[in-house]
């Protein structure tokens, strides 16, 4: 595609009316002016006809993948080329999508002469997680006379990767992740004894009967006594809920827009919530040298990672997670108790982050704890719904409109608090939680676990 350039134009109006305006007043000068347009027009279409020229040796390249973090700016870098031994102007634009805000929209670069690169470079602020990917690049240069200016569709392959931004919820928690080297270190005593077995050895005065080998003391007609260590690694999995429940709006941002009476909002959800808890646990985990995984199920198993530990492993839970978004479906906890009932052997800590305001959907994951809590140490967190509260706690009714939605609260509050006894007469604990506080709630509530040994 080409388009007149300012060249074009200036040499119409410096050209094109003073030729006619002198056949115009000088009939002699008629075959003049005449020859005198039909040069300037073969130039233009000459030009026109080599535009064609201007692609000759033009390279684009970008990098294969970019990862940023959700509301959190970052940089996009394009390297152009060409072989010519002139300088050349080029802009360059991309097909951004919705969810990234791009500035500057479009980029003029001037390409030095030969073969070197030319750097531009875009700042990325995306405001909903996801992959993207961009396959063209529009650019446009001007024709070798520069009286065009000649757009085309360039192939570029760019894969932008978002993930949930971690930065807020990392800074109630800032001490568990600095790396301070051992000053300062001392002993604080273990509570627990263990559970993992280390060696047998003879009975002591002290020792408890529970210890005492009876096979052991048998075979040797002497008491012997088994000796455990405290677990070095442990297994972690944070169960995701991404069904419908967890679709609904957890907060509420307004920034205002251009305009004062257009504002744009960004609703943040539950399952956004959950997703950054679930990461920054296993950076905590990743720190206590305990093994992490993920699962997250709606109607069906939607992703699984089973637990291990180190950075290359923290990133292939990040990327099993950043595509995932809630269905518009009930959750199925019967698929979820078979699932793991058949892919974990050993007893884990199993934190699942999910809602049960719905009393069919807590009926459903009160049955199917009998296939899990007999193995595993079950741990559900869940955001507290705004008015579930006791009804004399909050603030003041001002009418009866009020009162109503206090008194529906205080019900929907003992409901949960029924629950929550009900669960823990399983060995199950029920958390709510506020959305400020999840992510540090729950590595709060692990780090207790860890340190009393209940695992």
């Amino acid at each position: 595609m080409m388009v007149p350039a300012p060249r074009l134009l200036k040499t119409v109006a410096l050209a094109g009316l003073p030729l006619s305006l002198l056949a115009a007043a000088a009939p002699g000068w008629t075959i003049f002016c005449l020859l005198a347009g039909l040069a300037v027009i073969a130039i233009v279409i000459t030009d026109a006809l080599r535009a064609s020229q201007s692609w000759q040796g033009l390279e684009l390249c970008g990098p294969p993948m970019t990862r940023l973090a959700k509301d959190r700016p970052g940089k996009l870098e394009i390297k152009l080329r060409h072989s010519d031994a002139t300088e050349r102007r080029v802009r360059l634009a991309l097909p951004w999508p919705e969810e990234l805000t791009a500035h500057p929209e479009e980029l003029s670069l001037m390409l030095p002469p030969g073969q070197a690169w030319c750097l531009g470079e875009w700042t990325l602020c995306p405001h909903r997680r996801g992959r993207y990917l961009i396959h063209t690049a529009g650019v446009e240069t001007d024709s070798p006379w520069g009286f065009w200016r000649v757009r085309r569709q360039q192939p570029l392959r760019l894969e932008i990767r978002v993930y949930p931004n971690l930065a807020r919820e990392r800074t109630p928690l800032a001490s568990l992740f600095l790396r301070r080297g051992m000053v300062g270190v001392h002993a604080v005593r273990q509570v627990g004894k263990g559970r993992e077995f280390e060696l047998l050895r003879e009975y002591l005065p002290g020792d408890s009967y529970e210890d005492v080998h009876w096979k052991a003391t048998a075979r040797r007609a002497r008491p012997i006594t088994k000796v455990y260590q405290i677990e070095k690694t442990q297994e972690i999995y944070v169960l995701l809920d991404a069904s419908r429940l967890s679709g609904r709006p957890a907060a509420r941002t307004l920034q205002m827009g251009a305009a004062a009476d257009t504002p744009t909002a960004h609703i943040e959800t539950a399952f956004e919530r959950y997703l950054t808890a679930a990461l920054v646990l296993g950076l905590a985990a990743e720190q206590q040298g305990d093994h992490f995984g993920l699962l997250s199920f709606s109607d069906k198993i939607e992703r699984f990672v089973r637990a291990r530990n180190g950075r290359h492993h923290y990133q292939t839970c990040r990327d099993a997670l950043y595509t995932l978004m809630p269905q518009e479906v009930a959750p199925d906890f019967d698929e979820v108790a078979t699932f793991l009932r058949l892919r974990l052997r050993r007893r884990a800590l199993l934190i699942f982050l999910t809602s049960l305001e719905d009393p069919l959907m807590a009926e459903s994951f009160s049955r199917n704890l009998e296939m899990l809590c007999r193995q595993h140490l079950i741990l559900v967190a869940m955001l507290r719904p705004p008015l579930a509260l006791p009804i004399f706690s909050s603030a003041e009714a001002q009418n009866v409109d009020d009162l109503y939605l206090h008194l529906a609260g205080h019900l929907q509050w003992w409901k949960l608090q029924e629950l929550e006894r009900s669960l823990a007469r399983r060995g199950v604990r029920l958390t709510l939680l506020d959305q400020e506080e999840l992510s540090a709630g729950l590595v709060s509530q692990y780090l207790t676990i860890k340190r009393r040994q209940l695992l």
